[in-house]
């Protein structure tokens, strides 16, 4: 058989990818709030991208003479207590949000989905091992858990991510777990054995592709927890050190200036947070439901 024609198959096999790939995004954009969702993820992510060309001030660049001003022209958010431009600093701050939710799903993704498809695939004592540490990590509240992990490897940003990565880290070997015990006796892992395949290949490149759309889920839904709980851990002094500017420590920073009336200096860093959740979330939900047949023959 000539190289042409073996190429064939895999030409096929590719243009039905990417046909089933814009038939799924096609479906996602009839999903409403997933493309609102959207929009949020987008919105900010540009922002973050274009914070040095589109703030007008420099996240810690202080100025006395305006402090704790109300929003106006000339300080869209408003001023903070050292007459820092809080509508510089939310834009700064998105990268460190997103990066840092990035990096933490990252983390669980990579450390999570082998751990569970090990367990799953070869079970026995290993398998059980594995999986009890997970519930282990699990019977801890998430918060909690990421606290003392971030405290015992000291202040920062990095001890923040690490410390969210390894909480979500469960979730993600437990999803992937039983999608590796759904697919371990199909045909094509049966196949996969009898032509002599090692165990590593037929895990990690036939049973790891089928469970992907489960897992982007996850990984969705899991960039919404990330940015919750770093932003918890910064506003707890957990994270970044002043005068970073991150969402959850300008919250810390403004949260006694409430009661003296300055709203502005908690409000906008909140709706940051809210915003970036609730897109991912949406987003989240839309992937599901489009994903899911059974969800899409329900509708």
């Amino acid at each position: 058989m000539s190289k042409s024609t073996a190429s064939i198959p895999a030409a096929k096999a590719k243009m039905r990818e990417s046909s089933k790939a814009a038939a799924t995004f096609r479906l996602l954009l009839r999903n409403r709030l997933a493309v609102i969702g959207l929009a949020f993820i987008v919105i900010w992510s540009v922002l973050a991208l274009l914070a040095p060309a589109i703030a007008p001030y420099g996240p810690n660049e202080t100025n006395t003479a305006v402090k704790l001003q109300a929003p106006s022209a000339a300080h869209w958010f408003g001023t903070d207590n050292f007459g820092r431009d809080i509508f510089s600093r939310v834009l700064y701050g998105a990268q460190i949000t997103i990066w840092s939710g990035l990096i933490a799903v990252g983390i669980s993704f990579c450390v999570g989905v082998p751990l569970g498809g090990i367990a799953a695939y070869y079970g026995g004592m290993l398998g059980n091992i594995i999986m009890r540490i997970m519930d282990m990590l699990l019977a801890f509240p998430s918060l909690v858990l990421a606290m003392a992990i971030a405290a015992s490897m000291g202040p920062g940003l990095t001890s923040a991510m690490i410390a969210v990565g390894i909480v979500g880290v469960p979730e993600f070997a437990r999803l992937m777990h039983g999608q590796t015990i759904s697919l371990r006796e199909k045909e094509f892992v049966e196949a996969g054995r009898a032509i002599g395949l090692k165990d590593s290949v037929i895990l990690f490149r036939h049973i790891f592709p089928n469970a992907l759309a489960p897992l982007m889920v996850r990984v969705t839904l899991g960039m919404g927890f990330a940015i919750l709980t770093a932003a918890s851990l910064n506003f707890l002094g957990l994270g970044v050190k002043p005068p970073t500017a991150e969402w959850g420590a300008m919250i810390s920073e403004g949260r006694g200036y409430i009661i003296s009336g300055d709203w502005w200096i908690v409000t906008f860093p909140g709706l940051a947070i809210a915003t970036s959740i609730l897109g991912f979330n949406l987003l989240g939900d839309g992937l599901r439901d489009v994903l899911d047949p059974r969800l899409r023959s329900s509708k």
